[in-house]
């Protein structure tokens, strides 16, 4: 590993977004002009590293509170550049993805690990791997785990996930992982992948929204656009009921200027806007895609694009 960079977070400090760069289609005339989105007060993240230095680590991590740790893979290790959390309670930590492949997981890990049981006298803690969804990128690192001692690792499938998590009515059931003093909410949002979740944390009021919601294009495969939609309605209404401070995803393709992303499979991203979403994102997406087009289409938000994928070409 060329390294390991730990921030602990200005906790008051705002979370900026910021400006342009090349999008991988540019404004066009007649698309639409977007206000700059409002900005997150927090979590207020330092700068993430972004390919655009002479060098940088394989992993940076950065502390929300002493019990959240948010990994960002570089994106010189892998294009997708994801970013993985790692969430601690009094008898068990739980890891949200492995990564895109590319470098080693595990020893960053380890480390945030080692480090928290330090500051608590040596605690014996269980390890817990789960996924935010299914894709490649969010797991290709999770044969390091299978050997680790006091570890689990949760399949891919949505049977699994509901049995990892309690949730007796796939998708419309909430599921719960309790960490020890610390009760996160699974919340099945199937659209984007069959086993997509959200993670809610009433502790920190965080929303982990993964490939569903976050600043980029949400791919929608061809045939899933309403499996997606009925996602994003459920998604709403349990936000109507819980208090949300912001919503983190698990990439960053949008720059600093709004509706504006990079070029797929970018190999740096200058100007990367911040990553934490409004919790008015919500209702935004939920509206956009009950107005839909049918057949749906690409549809570009300040914060966010609508991706409809087309049909695969048969074979």
């Amino acid at each position: 590993m060329r390294g390991l960079t730990l921030s602990l977070l200005p906790l008051a400090a705002a979370c900026l977004a910021g400006e342009g760069a090349q999008a991988a289609g540019g404004t066009q005339a007649g698309e639409p002009v977007f206000d700059p989105p409002a900005p997150v007060a927090w979590p207020a993240f330092a700068p993430w590293i972004d390919g655009t230095g002479a060098s940088e680590p394989e992993t940076q991590v950065q502390m929300i509170d002493p019990d959240t740790a948010v990994i960002r893979q570089s994106v010189r290790t892998n294009f997708e550049a994801p970013f993985l959390y790692l969430l601690f309670g009094r008898d068990r930590v739980v890891l949200f993805d492995t990564g895109a492949g590319g470098l080693k997981v595990r020893p960053t890990v380890d480390r945030l690990i080692a480090q928290w049981r330090e500051r608590h006298q040596g605690r014996p803690i269980r390890l817990l791997v789960a996924h935010t969804h299914g894709h490649g990128d969010h797991h290709a690192g999770d044969a390091e785990f299978a050997d680790r001692p006091d570890t689990t690792v949760v399949g891919l499938g949505p049977e699994q996930v509901a049995a990892a998590f309690g949730i007796a009515h796939w998708p419309e059931g909430i599921g719960h992982l309790d960490l020890g003093g610390r009760v996160l909410d699974i919340i099945p949002t199937p659209g984007h992948e069959p086993a997509h979740i959200m993670v809610y944390d009433a502790i920190t009021q965080l929303l982990l929204s993964g490939d569903m919601l976050y600043p980029g294009r949400l791919y929608i495969p061809a045939g899933h656009f309403d499996e997606f939609r009925a996602s994003a309605d459920r998604l709403a209404a349990f936000a109507d009921t819980h208090p949300i401070r912001a919503l983190l995803g698990t990439h960053i393709e949008m720059t600093r200027t709004p509706g504006q992303d990079y070029p797929m499979e970018a190999s740096s991203h200058p100007e990367e806007r911040a990553l934490p979403l409004s919790p008015s994102v919500i209702k935004e997406l939920q509206g956009a895609l009950a107005t839909a087009s049918s057949p749906p289409a690409i549809d570009r938000h300040a914060d966010f694009i609508i991706y409809p994928l087309p049909p695969r070409p048969a074979r």
